[in-house]
């Protein structure tokens, strides 16, 4: 019996295809985590299981064989249960140009040092997921509210175009195309949709993969 990251694939599909198309030098990044608030057995909040980079052309496939045999996953030697895994995703696109620029002053730094355990593939794969390319979103994270009162509230500060909305486990993303928001809104709306009830983490984000598992729960766009 395996794990089983896909619960729709075709909603998953659906969610390549919105993703952003890639210039030459981006990737996406993609992560795999078991939550303790999903699981109590698990200790940490965020164990970070497997976490990789992906072109559009291959998310697909690269997700599917993360659906090994239930046990694979573990944390201090103890498995993994199902229930508490969760697949993120940042849909800014990354600079691989810009994370290899940052990794090899990383690099130089802590030659320098006496070695203290550090992974030269982690190190690589951290700076790949703190360097955007470009940020086509904006992303804001709403917990323990109810969807449609927050949009009305904040279809007062921007122009619902440019809106996506992620259904989560506890609650949804508000996810801004910038590219869409009209100039009338430009000043104000950061300030005043950061100020609604129950926004908690703002930026550039790592988001549920739509028609993946998050803790069982299947993240969806609402309409």
């Amino acid at each position: 019996m395996n794990y089983q990251i896909i619960k729709d694939e075709k909603l998953l599909l659906n969610f390549i295809d919105w993703l952003p198309a890639l210039e030459k030098n981006e990737t996406y990044y993609i992560c795999l985590f078991a939550r303790n608030k999903y699981c109590k057995e698990i200790k940490a909040d965020k164990a970070q299981l497997k976490r990789f980079t992906s072109t559009k052309e291959f998310l697909l496939e690269k997700i599917k064989q993360l659906e090994c045999v239930i046990g694979s996953y573990k944390q201090q030697h103890q498995s993994i249960p199902q229930e508490a895994l969760a697949l993120y995703i940042n849909p800014n696109p990354r600079s691989l140009e810009k994370a290899t620029k940052n990794a090899l002053v990383k690099f130089a730094e802590l030659i320098t040092k006496e070695y203290t355990g550090y992974n030269p593939h982690q190190e690589v794969m951290s700076e790949i997921q703190k360097t955007h390319s470009r940020k086509v979103f904006f992303d804001l994270d709403f917990d323990n509210v109810k969807v449609d009162l927050v949009l009305r509230q904040v279809k007062e500060y921007v122009n619902m175009d440019c809106v996506k909305v992620l259904k989560t486990k506890n609650g949804f993303h508000l996810l801004i195309e910038l590219s869409k928001l009209d100039k009338r809104f430009e000043k104000i709306w950061y300030d005043e949709i950061c100020a609604i009830e129950g926004c908690d983490v703002r930026g550039d984000n790592l988001i549920p993969v739509v028609g993946c598992t998050q803790g069982e729960f299947v993240p969806y766009f609402y309409t």
